[in-house]
């Protein structure tokens, strides 16, 4: 019989939150059953995720109530003083998931350092589990992004800043879309993008990303087998139009 596992939440922005309780509801069930923990449970949490770098984060572990022996992952620059494991974003919420399962999947509790590779390659996602890849895109714009794809229904979002580390995700990970940044400012805009398109293990939907695109990029970004062209800043009505196609 699957073991319940009580998980308190603290921060996080609207997208990520519905990450985490999508990747919940579909976790496998013969594996632990994750639910997210309110004080008006009756019972204690068994783990805390904590976003370090919201506001709420900080009244909650200066609360009376905060409990210093529960067993924290921390999301963010500064984890606390005794936080149990500590992630940097972007995280990989499905291998977080699977991680969560080899600790709590036996009724003895395990300490095993289920973080510590922070470098290893991306762990599979549970099964149906969308996946993207952002390549090239600034650092600043992949936070809309990852939201509106979480809203999409698109849960698992890795970046790849070179080709290499492009080239090494693609052969870790099944990608259902890869969004590849248009720079125009280089002598050669469209090199990733075309690299990109060319690849044998390439994801079955590409779009480009790129400022004030005209119909010559947009033609361009077609000859290469990409579906849309998103313009920067971002229009919201049309990157929810490109993500209803995905």
């Amino acid at each position: 019989m699957a073991i319940t596992v009580w998980v308190k939440v603290v921060g996080f922005s609207d997208a990520e939150r519905h990450t985490l309780n999508t990747l919940f509801r579909v976790s496998r069930t013969d594996g632990p059953k994750y639910v997210l923990w309110t004080p008006l449970d009756g019972t204690s949490p068994n783990v805390a995720l904590i976003d370090v770098d919201s506001y709420e984060a900080g009244l909650d572990l200066v609360s009376p109530g905060f409990n210093p022996h529960l067993k924290i992952i921390a999301v963010g620059e500064s984890a606390p003083t005794g936080a149990w494991r500590s992630l940097q974003r972007p995280v990989d919420w499905g291998g977080l998931v699977q991680s969560l399962d080899a600790l709590f999947a036996s009724s003895q509790e395990v300490d095993i350092d289920i973080f510590a590779d922070t470098s290893a390659a991306p762990s599979p996602p549970p099964p149906g589990i969308r996946c993207a890849l952002l390549v090239g895109i600034p650092p600043v714009e992949t936070y809309y992004l990852r939201a509106r794809l979480a809203l999409a229904g698109v849960l698992v979002v890795d970046e790849a800043q070179t080709l290499e580390a492009c080239e090494q995700g693609l052969q870790s990970r099944h990608y259902g879309l890869a969004l590849v940044f248009v720079d125009a400012q280089k002598p050669e805009p469209w090199e990733l993008a075309k690299h990109v398109g060319g690849l044998a293990a390439r994801p079955p939907k590409l779009m480009a990303v790129m400022a004030s695109p005209d119909w010559r990029a947009i033609r361009q970004a077609e000859t290469m087998g990409y579906s849309d062209v998103l313009e920067l800043p971002f229009n919201p009505q049309q990157v929810f139009s490109a993500f209803q196609k995905v």
